[in-house]
């Protein structure tokens, strides 16, 4: 194996070098500035455009520190800077959550004084089915908090479901829009009754299905009212379940049927308010 003969010059030892050299041309040009004739004239040919070089590079040398400085600090700027801006970014995106969460939390107070006559427990949503829609989920309440099986489920602005199941810190509910769910309900306006059908492809559309409407010769609009029927076995009264946004005669001119907006959005479910009374307790008192 060679080894390797060329000589390494640290930056210490190029700089020790220039200065010698600098401090040899000044000499000669203190002696070049008492001579005259021939040796004066191959002077300035030769020692005066050295020196003028020297200069030059030393200039340059001299550009190249206070630049290489000047970028050494503007990168250290620029680094706390951005540490600054990613803390600044993780704290707005906190302030952030914090308001959704406020909101939501808003509505449910508000939800909760509307229908002042329940009483209700909160819940937050642990645990929902695949999906990107809230069918059924599970919730952190349970036998140990009050929770029974039948109790009804709110949100956003009205009625969720109802829950199926129950463990002594968890829940399970089982939402309006699920295919499995047939919920008795009530056109406010006409106090008609019909059957709200869970149906997760119309889901896509943000709608739901009712038929079974009487075709009485009442007049119902879109944009009406639909409310859990007081004859429903399991579901309380009066719960908004959304508005009617198409509604049309049966092929069997007896009945209507149609569809409704539901006033929950069942997309983004994080916390509900469980009723924990049941249809069962108030027909038994």
């Amino acid at each position: 194996m060679r080894k390797n003969n060329q000589t390494n010059f640290s930056s210490k030892q190029i700089l020790l070098i220039l200065s010698i050299v600098c401090v040899l041309l000044m000499g000669l040009s203190l002696i070049t500035d008492k001579v005259s004739g021939p040796l004066r004239a191959v002077a300035n040919y030769t020692i005066v455009p050295m020196q003028k070089g020297m200069n030059t590079i030393g200039l340059w040398m001299s550009d190249f520190t206070q630049n290489f400085a000047t970028i050494q600090e503007l990168r250290a700027k620029n680094k706390t800077l951005q540490a600054e801006i990613d803390e600044l970014t993780v704290k707005n995106n906190l302030l952030q959550q914090d308001k959704h969460e406020l909101e939501r939390l808003r509505e449910l107070y508000a939800l909760d004084e509307l229908y002042a006559d329940y009483k209700k427990v909160g819940a937050r949503v642990t645990m929902n089915d695949s999906g990107n829609w809230f069918h059924s989920f599970v919730i952190d309440k349970g036998s140990n908090d009050g929770i029974k099986v039948d109790m009804n489920v709110m949100a956003g602005k009205g009625l969720v479901g109802i829950v199926t199941e129950v463990g002594p810190n968890w829940s399970r509910v089982r939402s309006i829009i699920d295919d499995a769910s047939n919920v008795s309900a009530l056109v406010l306006s006409s106090s008609d009754t019909c059957v709200v059908n869970g149906d997760l492809t119309l889901m896509q559309d943000g709608r739901i299905r009712f038929e079974m409407l009487a075709n009485n010769g009442t007049e119902i609009k879109e944009g009406e009212q639909v409310v859990t029927s007081h004859i429903s076995s399991k579901y309380l009264q009066g719960i908004l379940i959304g508005y009617i946004s198409e509604i049309h005669v049966d092929s069997n001119n007896l009945t209507r049927s149609g569809y409704i907006t539901p006033v929950v959005d069942f997309e983004h479910l994080r916390e509900v308010l469980v009723i924990t009374t049941t249809k069962d307790d108030i027909l038994e008192d």
